[in-house]
């Protein structure tokens, strides 16, 4: 099982004569997400901005666990929050980071949209998930092999190898998942060959990875006595559906102060207060353990 990957190397920007930073390149993006299916930017933000988005996930965590419905349960000790962007200080810097926009752009197209905020949270005692992917494979990847989707997600925390590190098995983005349990669980038949492909990703605070959510992954035993809160921003390119499963809310004073070039790139609705969210993507089949 390899620790970090090729997959997992930063995509390094070009320079000028003056050293300042050129356009990322679009085809080596494109490589990594249609290949492996994850690329990652190390030290895409600075640990104090990092610190910030901890705090603010603390403390939208215990609100979610103290109201019915506000933590998925997505397995034994783990969980998931969406939640309001602007809940979260650093949204703004979050959707504007240039390695962000251009993976964006490059994938899914100069319309992108953000349709998902939330954050995951694996506690002390969470077992293996099964394999699986976020969603069944939708027609643009199944007869288009194109991908209309993805997933950025940012740690809070060092992650190590006893704090149950994400696990990918490369390039499994293309399988069609026709012998899938609701097109997203592998046959368990299958798992030995998921564990010999699979990678383990464990980011440092501040790196920001982009991945899809159909490559085939899970999170792996928590054996520490340490949370992994990692955030969850997902994003559709325009005839991508997976706004359906999610509630992007801004409120019209917070609306207001966001600039027009971040408005255009989400999904959501306008409402006069903020309301309670329904969150709709539960996956049952995550309930359980592969332990």
């Amino acid at each position: 099982m390899e620790q970090h990957g090729q997959a997992w190397e930063a995509e390094s920007p070009r320079k000028d004569l003056r050293g300042a930073e050129a356009r990322f390149d679009t085809a080596t993006l494109m490589a990594g997400l249609y290949g492996d299916g994850i690329i990652a930017r190390r030290g895409a933000f600075s640990p104090e901005w990092v610190r910030q988005v901890g705090e603010d996930i603390d403390v939208l965590f215990r609100e979610a666990l103290g109201r019915p419905g506000g933590a998925l349960p997505r397995g034994p000790n783990r969980y998931y929050v969406e939640i309001h962007p602007e809940r979260l200080r650093g949204f703004v810097e979050l959707v504007t980071h240039p390695w962000l926009v251009a993976v964006c752009e490059a994938v899914l197209g100069p319309d992108y949209r953000v349709v998902e905020l939330g954050f995951d949270i694996p506690g002390p005692g969470a077992l293996n998930q099964p394999w699986h992917r976020d969603f069944p494979a939708p027609q643009a990847t199944l007869t288009g092999r194109r991908l209309n989707s993805l997933a950025f997600n940012l740690t809070t925390v060092d992650v190590h190898e006893d704090m149950g590190p994400l696990e990918i098995a490369p390039g499994t983005q293309w399988e069609a998942g026709e012998d899938f349990d609701g097109g997203m669980f592998p046959p368990k038949s299958q798992a030995s060959r998921y564990e010999r492909l699979a990678q383990r990703k464990m980011p440092k605070v501040g790196d920001l990875s982009a991945r899809s959510a159909l490559t085939i992954h899970r999170g792996t035993a928590n054996r520490s006595n340490k949370s992994r809160p990692a955030l969850v921003l997902g994003v559709d390119a325009p005839d991508g559906r997976n706004a359906e499963r999610h509630d992007l809310q801004l409120s019209r004073a917070y609306h207001d102060t966001l600039p027009e070039a971040v408005r255009r790139h989400m999904t959501y609705r306008v409402v006069d207060s903020l309301e309670t969210i329904v969150q709709a993507h539960t996956i049952d089949g995550l309930l359980t353990s592969d332990a």
